[in-house]
């Protein structure tokens, strides 16, 4: 198995935003060398991409918790106003 791979499953949810919070801030700064600065856009790149499975994985568990309980049912996020009649 990777390191990258190890690395990952060992994290939580909050050290992974943590981290690319770091990486947004270094990145913004705009005094890191080209290499440098592509090497950090690629791990907040995977950090992202590691953030946004961790919250499908969390909305699918929530969505199977409620399949058949007779709860509310999830929907997703829309910042649109709801229509009034």
């Amino acid at each position: 198995m990777s390191t990258a791979n190890t690395e990952s499953t060992e994290r939580t949810f909050e050290e992974v935003v943590s981290r690319l919070e770091d990486v947004v801030k270094r990145l913004e700064g705009g005094d890191l060398p080209l290499e440098e600065s592509l090497a950090i856009f690629e791990e907040g790149v995977k950090l992202s991409r590691e953030g946004a499975e961790r919250l499908d994985a969390a909305e699918k568990r929530v969505e199977e918790l409620l399949q058949g309980s007779g709860a509310a049912r999830t929907q997703p996020w829309s910042d649109e106003e709801p229509e009034t009649r």
